[in-house]
């Protein structure tokens, strides 16, 4: 898929609009209209009159902008900023990546041992994890590709194919320093451009991000789809937040796997913060949502972002609790159902279903647009994309069926535990 400037412009508003919306799944009427300016300002469905008129109007209001800017001393991107996209094809292969990705000295200014601190924890997380699904699926091993990026940071993916068990499973890590467009914070993070107070208009704000995510998608259609993300973010002027969640989507729905899942992230949470589980399963709930067509991506869990309400250590722990639970709330699942009977049509059923995943991540998904805006490395960023999907016309399960019962999920969220 091509992502031309004004399609990943729209994305990136239909992300930062519709993601936090109900389950009315409607944007409001100033999300439409911010949408509709921004189809404007790209001049793909304006005429040329008016076009003009717009743009001259956005060349004076962004003058007048940075003109008060400097009157009221907003910063703006020192000269040895990084660019604002250091492009999808900058990044170079390694055999094998540094100790650390994290460097003193780069990106702004900040807490230099937590980014260090949190790298460590999710490297040994991405270990610990791709171990024990490898010995799951009993036939396949995660290889390994490594990188850097020319400004600091890099990653490591590692990535498994063709398995007993699963089709594609994938664990990613990334630390990324860069700049990136004011706008482009609103794929980042629930607060958006406020991350960005202090900025002038139109200076690019410096960051760091570190974080692991993963997506596997089993053969079995019996066996859950799982993702997970954890993240560490900041930004200039020593702005920090923590964010991530584990997630499910099966393709049927079984109530005692989503009593376990549920369960173990609910237990995850509860020993660090009763209030925990109910917010951020709720969050899941409102946030992996397919807008354009009334369901959520799946049965939900854990979500969470722009966590910064308590002292970093704690937070830490947190997340460090969560990624190192997924193989508990997943495996036992997947070893449940690995070898269930299927036939050829409920493999079409759990097709469709990952067509769905498809729509949410390449429209929706925050970390999908964010890593497109800020010049990722595009074969980390498709990773989440399962091999292969299935889009039928106007297909509706029969009444009554499995298939219509989990439909009726998808659209009514429920509580699990």
């Amino acid at each position: 898929m091509n992502f031309g400037s004004a399609t990943a412009t729209l994305l990136l508003i239909l992300s930062a609009t519709l993601s936090s919306a109900a389950h009315g799944f409607a944007p409001s009427a100033s999300s439409r209209s911010t949408i509709a300016a921004f189809s404007r300002l790209d001049g793909t469905a304006t005429p040329t009159a008016e076009k003009s008129s717009s743009d001259t109007f956005q060349r004076s209001l962004l003058a007048a902008q940075l003109a008060n800017s400097k009157k009221n001393g907003l910063k703006k991107a020192g000269a040895d900023a990084p660019p604002v996209n250091i492009g999808w094809d900058s990044h170079k292969p390694v055999d094998k990546a540094p100790d650390s990705l994290v460097r003193p000295g780069d990106g702004p200014d900040g807490n230099y041992p937590m980014r260090a601190r949190f790298e460590k924890m999710i490297r040994e997380a991405q270990i610990s994890i791709t171990d024990a699904i490898a010995k799951i699926d009993g036939k396949a091993t995660f290889q390994e590709d490594c990188w850097t990026r020319a400004n600091g940071g890099g990653g490591m993916s590692r990535v498994l194919r063709d398995g007993a068990v699963w089709e594609k499973a994938g664990v990613n890590l990334s630390v990324v320093y860069g700049s990136m467009p004011q706008e482009a914070l609103q794929a980042a993070t629930e607060r958006g451009v406020d991350r960005a107070k202090g900025m002038a208009p139109g200076e690019r704000v410096p960051f760091f991000a570190c974080g692991l995510s993963c997506v596997m998608h089993p053969r079995n259609p019996f066996c859950p789809t799982m993702h997970f993300n954890y993240r560490y973010f900041e930004t200039d002027g020593g702005v920090w937040w923590f964010g991530g969640g584990t997630d499910i989507t099966p393709s049927y729905l079984n109530m005692d796997d989503m009593k376990h899942f549920h369960g173990t992230y609910k237990e995850v949470c509860d020993r660090h913060d009763p209030t925990f589980y109910p917010t951020f399963k709720a969050w899941a709930d409102r946030y992996f949502v397919i807008n354009h067509r009334n369901e959520t991506r799946g049965l939900g869990g854990i979500f969470f972002d722009d966590l910064n309400d308590r002292d970093p250590e704690k937070l830490f722990e947190f997340a460090k609790d969560a990624v190192n639970s997924v193989v508990k709330a997943y495996g036992p699942i997947v070893e449940k159902h690995k070898d269930d009977p299927f036939t050829e049509q409920q493999k079409q059923w759990q097709q469709m279903r990952r067509g769905r995943y498809v729509e949410f991540n390449l429209v929706y998904d925050r970390g999908t647009v964010f890593g497109l805006k800020t010049g990722g490395r595009i074969e980390s960023i498709l990773m989440s994309l399962p091999e292969t999907a299935r889009w039928e016309y106007d297909h509706h399960p029969e009444p009554g069926s499995p298939e219509a019962e989990i439909m009726d999920a998808f659209r009514h969220p429920r509580e699990w535990v």
